[in-house]
């Protein structure tokens, strides 16, 4: 029983192993063990984490888009999908992994773009006006993209390669301050990604780690370079998040040796990251933080300028709002996330909603059945059925909700949406299913597919697990 306990925990560390054939090995490996009994899973819950960071940009516990899959399943998330920072380098591990498992998936992408017409305003980035934190979700492949010309590719290229310079940027400004502990950007802080997606917290880990390598008196230095108490730096010293969560407050944020104010040019517009996702057949998605900032205390005026740039997704980070320690603000944010739900429905806003994961720490999945989130937990669970229906639709017909013939059945959003959450409630996860899919007609009616999929069974097939 130890042996086969110590195989079970390997083969869950490979899931999150640099080489995608070894994650692809240990996800079957686990596959196998669950089919026949060796692994208990949770029963399935009627909940959704649709806003995972994966390793490709940063994950707080290390976890692959293959991890994450096979972490839905194993703890009974009926519904899961990734978002990485610049890249779509996991989208098609990912809904592969998913579909193996049996979880119904979907990948998205999330940048900061610059906002003109509210460059006075703070919006969801603090302290930086005209910033503002955005998505595509629904993303199936690249293949589209590359279908639909080169521009899409090259933004995307670019989307990186700005992000490389931003960090370049940051570490040449910290090194001067840390002397003589100076990261070498390709060879200590690319080398913990998989892909040479690096964000602000892989420099982090990467100038704690190289602090712990190099430096006699490590308390005495980062309290002098960090400005805290020696005793404060000691009672964290071995707890790494913590650490790497001080040295980013500390030198990279507002205020710090690293920071550097983004202009306009610093980050793309809406219009060049729209390019990327509607290319790709995806679906543009504006993202909102607590309802507090000058720019969303003003958000019926942003979500109808971007409604008018093409978003038709909100995304919601729902723990940030109601699981606060102090009563008068947890009593605020509650408040305005009630509001700003009321007002995506009366927009046609589907949400997406989820944890994030991008910090060690937070949670795997939100707690779905507080009394807080009851008023709202319906509209999170269409939402992700929604972006599940969508893409089971993109990846098998290319009649995801961006499609010429979604737009000719469905001219008004308010169907259209209703019609892709039935979509998601419809359709079970797994391969036996996309296959039956693909044997469909792209030119069917909307209430023919809806009947067709309500016959499909898996029976030609293993049933998923």
């Amino acid at each position: 029983m130890k042996d086969k306990i110590s195989e079970i925990e390997t083969q869950q560390l490979l899931l999150n192993d640099f080489d995608p054939e070894v994650r692809a090995d240990a996800l079957m490996s686990l596959v196998h063990l669950a089919e026949t009994g060796q692994i208990p899973l949770e029963p399935e819950k009627e909940v959704a984490n649709m806003h995972c960071h994966t390793f490709f940009s940063y994950n707080g516990y290390g976890y692959s888009p293959s991890a994450l899959a096979w972490l839905a399943k194993k703890q009974g998330y009926k519904l899961m999908g990734i978002v990485d920072f610049d890249v779509l380098d996991g989208v098609e591990e990912f809904l592969n992994a998913c579909d193996l498992v049996g979880v119904r998936g979907s990948a998205g992408l999330e940048t900061r773009v610059f906002i003109p017409e509210f460059a006075s305003r703070e919006i969801n980035s603090p302290g930086e006006p005209g910033i503002f934190y955005y998505m595509g979700i629904g993303f199936v492949s690249t293949d589209a993209m590359d279908r639909n010309g080169t521009k899409a590719t090259a933004i995307l290229k670019s989307m990186r390669e700005r992000a490389g310079q931003r960090n370049r940027g940051v570490i040449k400004q910290v090194n001067a301050y840390l002397d003589p502990v100076r990261l070498d950007y390709d060879c200590d802080v690319l080398l913990l990604t998989p892909a040479g997606n690096a964000t602000e917290r892989h420099i982090c880990a990467a100038y704690v780690n190289l602090a712990r390598d190099t430096v006699t008196d490590l308390a005495g230095f980062w309290a002098d370079k960090l400005k805290v108490a020696r005793e404060q730096i000691i009672t964290i010293l071995d707890d790494g998040p913590k650490i790497q969560d001080l040295v980013r407050s500390k030198l990279m944020k507002r205020g710090g040796v690293g920071y550097v104010q983004p202009s306009p040019d610093t980050f793309p517009s809406v219009e060049e990251v729209n390019t990327v996702i509607i290319a790709a057949g995806a679906l543009p998605c504006a993202t909102w933080l607590d309802g507090t900032s000058a720019g969303e205390q003003a958000i019926e005026e942003l979500l109808d300028l971007l409604i008018g740039k093409g978003i038709v997704a909100l995304n919601i980070i729902p723990d940030r709002n109601w699981n606060i320690a102090d009563p008068e603000t947890k009593a605020r944010k509650v408040a305005n996330l009630y509001k700003v739900v009321e007002l995506a429905q009366r927009l046609d806003l589907p949400l997406n909603v989820g944890t994030e994961m991008n910090k060690y720490g937070l949670k795997l999945v939100d707690d779905f059945d507080v009394p807080e989130l009851e008023p709202v937990r319906e509209a999170f669970l269409d939402g992700a059925y929604f972006i599940y229906g969508h893409t089971v639709l993109q990846r098998t017909l290319r009649l995801g909700y961006q499609s010429d013939w979604a737009k000719f059945h469905f001219p008004a959003r308010r169907e259209r949406n209703e019609f892709y959450t039935q979509i998601g409630r419809k359709v079970a996860p797994g391969q036996a299913i996309l296959k039956q899919l693909q044997q469909l007609s792209s030119v069917m009616q909307p209430s023919t597919i809806l009947s067709t999929i309500g016959e499909f069974t898996v029976s030609a097939e293993k049933p998923d697990l």
